[in-house]
C-alpha cells in the first residue's frame, strides 16, 4: 500500500512538478504494474493452501499472448537494458489467444523472462517467441544463461524448489 500511495503521488504533478512528473512516467506506471502484480502474487500464496487441498478455482477466460508478451517484455527493457544487455519478440501480428486464467499466465511468462534475465552470463540476451500451428501454441524464451543441469530437469516444477548452484542466487 505505501508503494502504491508513493506512485499516486508520483503521478501527481501538483506534487512533483510537471517536467520530473513527465520524465518519470514509464518508470511510475512500471512500479505500479508491478506492484499491483505482486499484490495479486501475495493473495495467492496466501490462497495456497486451497491448491494443497485440490480447491483452487481458475478464472478461465481467453487470453491474448501476445499482450501478455509484450507487457512483460515491455517491463524486462528497463531492466534489460540498463545492463548492457537485449531482449528481442518474435510473435505474430495476428492475435494468438488460449484459454486459461490470464493471472497465471502473465506470471509464467513473466518468471521465464525474469529467469532468462537473471541467470545470464554476462550481458542478457533473451527471445521470446511465439508460434501457433494448426491448434498448438508454443511459446519459447530462449537466453545464453547458465541452463540446467540434466539432473535437475524433472525437478522444475516442484513446488519452491531452487537448483542448489552456490551463490548464483545472490541476483
Amino acid at each position: 500500500s505505501t508503494i502504491s500511495l508513493a506512485c499516486q503521488a508520483m503521478n501527481d504533478s501538483d506534487m512533483v512538478g510537471s517536467t520530473e512528473a513527465s520524465s518519470t512516467q514509464p518508470y511510475v506506471n512500471m512500479i505500479k504494474d508491478e506492484n499491483q502484480r505482486l499484490s495479486i502474487l501475495v493473495e495467492r500464496i496466501l490462497q495456497s493452501a486451497t491448491l494443497d487441498r485440490g480447491d483452487l478455482k481458475l478464472q478461465q477466460e481467453n487470453v491474448n499472448l501476445n499482450e501478455v508478451i509484450n507487457n512483460v517484455v515491455n517491463n524486462a527493457k528497463f531492466r534489460i537494458t540498463g545492463s548492457g544487455g537485449s531482449i528481442h519478440v518474435d510473435i505474430p501480428s495476428e492475435a494468438v489467444e488460449i484459454n486459461g486464467d490470464p493471472m497465471h499466465i502473465s506470471n509464467l511468462v513473466s518468471n521465464l523472462v525474469d529467469n532468462a534475465i537473471k541467470y545470464s552470463n554476462g550481458e542478457p540476451d533473451v527471445t521470446v517467441t511465439l508460434k501457433k500451428e494448426n491448434k498448438k501454441v508454443y511459446l519459447t524464451v530462449a537466453d545464453k544463461g547458465i541452463g540446467i543441469k540434466k539432473e535437475h530437469i524433472d525437478k522444475i516444477f516442484d513446488k519452491l524448489y531452487r537448483i542448489p548452484t552456490g551463490n548464483v542466487h545472490n541476483v
